[in-house]
């Protein structure tokens, strides 16, 4: 089993919602990239909501995402893993990224989505028990957009996620 690190987050003042994985599967580590894996439906997915299309180049669709209040980060900072599945993370090996910190720097972050069960898992058990302004954040659990998780259609999927822009949005 290798040890595996997340990447720094992807945010700016304006952020007002945070995409939270768990941990970046092999073929992002590889790439440097969230959400690398050509099968992997979160840019297709966020493409259509608000034009970070997969098309793009990776910082373009970055900025996309920043310029609509998104932030996007991991949960995990670092764990053991072999290979890129969920289900592969050596669960005591487990360190969080430094939420505290995160929402001290982007204030306006009110609202938190998982792109999975294990990404709010992993949350509800490392992070939320010591953030201290866990009671303003709103939370809510997104199907996974990971190609291992097919119970779902991309249009449902797409259904889904579509909260995530109407949240985003300054009122």
């Amino acid at each position: 089993m290798s040890q595996v690190h997340s990447f720094p987050p992807i945010a700016d003042a304006q952020a007002r919602v945070l995409i939270l994985g768990s941990m970046p599967g092999r073929l992002s580590l590889q790439a440097q990239q969230y959400y690398a894996h050509p099968r992997n439906a979160f840019w297709p997915i966020l493409g259509e909501l608000v034009d970070a299309r997969p098309d793009l180049p990776y910082q373009a669709r970055l900025q996309v995402l920043k310029a609509n209040g998104i932030a996007l980060w991991d949960v995990l900072k670092s764990c053991i893993r072999e290979g890129s599945l969920d289900s592969d993370i050596d669960d005591t090996s487990i360190i969080a990224n430094d939420f505290a910190s995160l929402h001290r720097a982007y204030p306006d972050i009110t609202y938190i989505f998982f792109n999975g069960a294990k990404a709010e898992a992993c949350y509800r058990k490392h992070v939320l028990p010591s953030l201290s302004v866990a009671t303003q954040l709103q939370y809510q659990r997104l199907p996974s957009t990971s190609p291992a998780h097919a119970s779902l259609s991309r249009a449902q999927k797409l259904k889904a996620w579509e909260i995530v822009k109407l949240r985003a949005q300054v009122l």
